[in-house]
């Protein structure tokens, strides 16, 4: 094969970047995968707006069907974001034999079974790298390199806007929304950041690692999810004073054939190597039973560690289809694993209550949290305000979530109780 057509759907930022990585490349394709690559459509909702590459006029469409009814368009590479038109175009172009590159978190997460299963009966390719961390190698890695193994562990810092955010306030002492604008300024957070500060963009994407790590289906329903907006600068502070760093994780296990998948803020021991990832770094931490642990880092947003991942993904489908064996990484969910309840999970936890500031109140809290089940490891106490409240900073062992959350609602109606302020995991020793 001299020549292979491929088709972009929209050339915002990561759509760009695809372009520029190959006409940087031009002249390597041929030796890397053996075609030269020819983008020979793009989809676009505007052909007026100012763009960063050139292409031919005659590439840049608004019609779709200018691109799923040209026959001569082997690859069509998803780009735009989003649940629909994506899905319908994606599902449209499989059935006319056309593999499919996506970086589309929010689609496999939501729609991944309907898509996987299109693909396996039309016999083409849907790779998708770029759906989890960015420029960072995870997903062949999961699904070929470690192959071997049965993962037990995938946790992972796998949004960079909040790690910026967490990291400004730990090594800066910002406040929240301080660290939230700063994130604004330098593109890092969009100007509604929920999806990123709520945990959900977080949640997607483990919900797609662990469907793969575990070959089971988790949807992103399926995914315990806090963001990061209750945490407050005094949070960051005692759990340095504690040892610890306080990162938001996407969090996945499997044991005795049952599945934990969550995201929330975590505590984390600071001699954690995820503890010293800091900025818009993203880092997945995997362990396996035969390669034990191994941890995978870089830039897991932005325009050109995307668009890495995406030509990459095209390099291995022209090669597939080179060699005829388009179809042969299916889908790895072939088992139905239950899908555990948080309040079933067990975890250790920080806890920062507002109290009144008398003698006897710590023994009255304690004596609940023995009710309950609820071991305390340590307790810091911060000196009394004037106001006659002092601030409680608990740490415990480890204990099932519905056994500590029954106890602060108990601690939550005593008189005693100004305030329950934060709930936070904590992960290690």
């Amino acid at each position: 094969m001299n020549r292979v057509d491929i088709a972009i759907l929209g050339l915002g930022t990561v759509g760009q970047g695809v372009v520029k990585i190959i006409q940087n490349n031009e002249k390597q394709w041929e030796k890397r995968c053996g075609a030269e690559i020819n983008i020979k459509k793009v989809l676009v909702k505007s052909k007026s707006r100012s763009r960063e590459v050139e292409l031919p006029a005659d590439a840049i469409t608004c019609r779709w069907e200018d691109i799923v009814s040209d026959e001569n368009i082997k690859i069509v590479i998803e780009v735009m974001g989003g649940i629909e038109p994506a899905r319908t175009y994606i599902l449209e172009a499989m059935r006319k034999g056309k593999n499919i590159i996506t970086a589309n978190k929010d689609l496999l997460a939501e729609h991944g079974q309907e898509l996987f299963e299109t693909a396996k009966e039309t016999g083409v390719d849907l790779y998708f790298e770029a759906s989890v961390a960015g420029g960072i190698p995870i997903i062949a890695p999961l699904k070929q390199s470690l192959a071997a193994n049965n993962i037990m562990e995938v946790m992972g810092i796998v949004n960079g806007t909040t790690n910026y955010i967490l990291s400004k306030m730990s090594k800066e002492g910002m406040d929240y929304e301080e660290a939230l604008n700063k994130a604004k300024e330098l593109g890092y957070a969009e100007a509604d950041p929920t999806s990123d500060v709520g945990g959900f963009d977080a949640a997607r994407k483990i919900a797609i690692l662990a469907s793969i790590a575990f070959h089971t289906r988790v949807r992103f329903q399926d995914v315990y999810v806090e963001g990061i907006t209750k945490l407050t600068k005094k949070d960051l502070q005692n759990a340095k004073e504690l040892g610890y760093e306080i990162k938001l994780l996407g969090i996945a296990r499997e044991e005795d054939k049952q599945v934990e998948v969550r995201v929330h803020p975590v505590l984390i021991p600071a001699v954690h190597p995820l503890s010293n990832v800091n900025d818009s770094y993203n880092a997945v931490f995997v362990y396996g039973d035969a390669v034990g642990e191994t941890m995978f880092f870089g830039h897991g947003a932005g325009q050109m560690p995307t668009a890495s991942s995406v030509t990459g993904d095209l390099v291995e489908v022209i090669s597939n289809m080179n060699h005829g064996c388009t179809g042969r990484l299916s889908c790895t969910c072939y088992e139905h694993k239950k899908i555990k309840s948080i309040r079933e999970i067990a975890a250790k936890y920080y806890l920062r209550l507002r109290v009144v500031d008398r003698p006897g109140v710590l023994a009255s809290i304690a004596g609940v949290f023995g009710n309950h089940g609820v071991s305390l490891a340590s307790v810091l106490q911060k000196n009394g305000r004037s106001d006659g409240i002092a601030e409680l900073v608990v740490i415990t062992h480890m204990v099932k979530e519905k056994d500590i959350q029954d106890a602060l609602a108990v601690i939550n109606e005593m008189s005693i109780t100004k305030s329950i302020e934060n709930l936070i995991r904590v992960e290690g020793n």
